[in-house]
Order: C-alpha cells, then sequence, then structure tokens
C-alpha cells in the first residue's frame, strides 16, 4: 500500500509490543515448567503491555488517526 501510513511505528506501540512480547515468553516458559502462578504472571505482563501503550498513545506519543480518505473519495 502506497501513502504516508505508518502502521504502529511509534514509540507506542513499539513499547507496547515488546512488553507483551516480554509476557508471552515468560508465560510460555512456565507453562512448559508446568508453574501455574509463573505463567498467570505472564498473562499479567502481557495485560501490562497493551496498558503501557494504550497510555503511551493517550500521552501523545501513538500514531494520530486521520479521517479514511477511501471512504470520502469519489468512485
Amino acid at each position: 500500500m502506497a501513502g504516508s501510513s505508518h502502521h504502529g511505528h511509534t514509540p507506542a506501540a513499539w513499547t507496547g509490543v515488546i512488553i507483551a512480547f516480554i509476557g508471552f515468553c515468560v508465560a510460555g516458559a512456565f507453562m512448559v515448567m508446568a508453574k501455574p502462578v509463573g505463567f498467570w504472571a505472564g498473562i499479567g505482563v502481557i495485560l501490562l503491555g497493551g496498558l503501557v501503550g494504550g497510555i503511551m498513545h493517550l500521552a501523545g506519543m501513538g500514531q494520530h488517526r486521520t479521517p479514511n480518505r477511501s471512504a470520502t473519495a469519489e468512485s
């Protein structure tokens, strides 16, 4: 797709994804070790990644929304 769309290449997106990835790794490791408490801690870290990314977006570090041009373009 051409255009100036950044598709999430922002500090908020990268931070949220990195935190969530760490959470997936933690949850996966503890799932293999059969340690439910560690698994749920990893799930908590995944949720924390979404929360941190959302807060950073609201703080202005995310991508600004623009109107959908295809919906307003003439056919």
